[in-house]
């Protein structure tokens, strides 16, 4: 993956249809999807349950783009390497989830995987500033995690752009988690964030017999993230 900072739609396969993830994902892709984020929930450092390592390894066929893993798990470190092996390309780990972030990171990078930190709604940006010279991404969540379909915080507009001032020319994305709609999408992106997770935004009003909404919606909220960032000047 060359870096750069045009915006990517990531839509989240947590609200996709459980019984279709194979041609979910190809629907997503075919309609115009940057990257496929999946969701990773063990029930303890969130209160829902999702994909273990056999689930991510089934979806990893299906992704011809780019397989974004966020880890809401706790303790991370003894999964790193299940994940990477089931074919994540970017394993993110949430900077509350143990006492060594920094370990962390290492231990993802080992795997050869691009490595992301995520930060809570009420974790500040500071959080991250000794860990960014490991990191490919920061993920700025924008609700609490553990559920889809949660009310944008518009407290992380801020957060980005404090992450985005320390990042600096840093080759780092940032990720903006929850509630991301075409509504939410602009001042996001002129905070500098880049890569946006949609799951009900997406989703919502296709199917895979019918993935045309699918595509509208992407369309839509890569269309006002675009607008936000060409009326800058």
């Amino acid at each position: 993956m060359t870096f750069d900072r045009s915006i990517k739609i990531a839509p989240s396969i947590l609200s996709a249809d459980f019984a279709d993830f194979g041609r979910e994902i190809q629907a997503i892709e075919a309609e115009g999807a940057d990257w496929v984020h999946v969701d990773v929930m063990d029930g303890h450092f969130v209160p829902n349950l999702t994909f273990g390592p056999p689930a991510v390894k089934a979806f990893r066929p299906h992704v011809k783009t780019f397989m974004d893993v966020h880890l809401m798990i706790a303790p991370v470190d003894p999964y790193i390497e299940a994940y990477a092996e089931a074919g994540a390309d970017m394993i993110t780990a949430h900077v509350e989830a143990g006492p060594h972030p920094h370990r962390t990171l290492q231990a993802i990078r080992a795997t050869g995987r691009k490595a992301g930190i995520a930060l809570n709604p009420g974790t500040p940006a500071s959080a991250v500033e000794y860990l960014l010279d490991l990191c490919d991404m920061v993920l700025v969540m924008s609700v609490n995690p553990g559920f889809g379909g949660q009310k944008f915080i518009p407290s992380a507009v801020e957060k980005v752009a404090q992450v985005r001032a320390m990042i600096g020319d840093r080759p780092i994305h940032i990720q903006v988690d929850g509630g991301v709609d075409p509504n939410t999408v602009g001042a996001l992106a002129k905070a500098g964030a880049d890569c946006f997770v949609a799951g009900s935004a997406v989703f919502r009003g296709g199917s895979v017999s019918n993935p045309a909404p699918y595509g509208e919606n992407i369309r839509a909220i890569r269309a006002a993230a675009e607008a936000a960032l060409a009326g800058e000047g």
